[in-house]
């Protein structure tokens, strides 16, 4: 598509919290944060002609390589929040986003995303074929405190989980959706942890791609301040999440 005429360097975006996206507390589960967070993401490549649609003359897609989301409080049913992203990075393959969430006027949470562009019938990375100067970049307004970190996986971790990868764990991209990793490792903390909003940030890095039938295996290394998942597939790292806890 074109370069919308409502493009901006900046994205501003509106959401009303509905109940499915919801846990029991009310309060957004965090999977749901992801998805809002990426669809605003998604909306601002749409606007600025380098989207899933644009990229795919080219058989391009941007994929997901590394987040890391900060959290001072989570929205709850029925607010209205307002989701922010700009480009800090953007060159060759490469490119870091940062998003912002406000709830009345306040920052609850800061993200920080690093984007690859991916060949979606090589399956390997490449240059973007698409011209992208007309993005103004932001490299100096962060949106989270901390930069990404090294996910340190502990080789005592614990296998916790085996599951095989179904349909509806995939993505437009024929590859395993980057917020369901999140969503299985999720699924296997103690729901206080959850529930009481005990994690004040996490962290994942996608090392490879997963697709349909893949067998997978969930560990787990437990430490005071921190939650660290690992997921295996042929004893070879695919996902790492490290989740810090208040």
């Amino acid at each position: 598509m074109p370069i919308s005429p409502n493009f901006t360097s900046v994205l501003s975006k509106d959401y009303e919290i509905n109940f499915t996206q919801c846990l029991p507390s009310g309060s957004i589960k965090y999977t749901e944060l992801c998805n809002l967070l990426q669809l605003t993401a998604a909306e601002h490549a749409e606007i600025g002609g380098i989207s899933f649609s644009d990229m795919q003359q080219f058989d391009q897609a941007w994929v997901l390589s590394r987040m890391r989301v900060e959290i001072t409080s989570l929205p709850k049913w029925k607010d209205t929040v307002t989701v922010k992203t700009w480009i800090n990075s953007l060159e060759n393959s490469r490119s870091v986003r940062a998003m912002e969430m406000y709830l009345n006027g306040e920052k609850i949470v800061g993200c920080e995303t690093f984007w690859a562009v991916f060949n979606t019938k090589s399956r390997r990375p490449e240059l973007l074929s698409l011209t992208h100067d007309h993005f103004e970049l932001f490299p100096e307004v962060r949106a989270t405190k901390e930069g990404f970190s090294k996910i340190d996986i502990n080789p005592d971790k614990e296998e916790v989980f085996g599951k095989t990868v179904i349909l509806s764990d995939l993505d437009i991209v024929n590859h395993v959706n980057n917020v369901k990793y999140l969503e299985w490792c999720m699924d296997l903390v103690d729901e206080n942890i959850i529930l009481k909003q005990k994690i004040k940030s996490f962290e994942m890095n996608f090392m490879k791609e997963l697709s349909l039938r893949d067998q997978v295996i969930i560990h787990e290394n437990v430490a005071d301040e921190c939650i660290v998942f690992s997921i295996t597939k042929e004893d070879k790292n695919c996902y790492a999440l490290q989740m810090n806890l208040k």
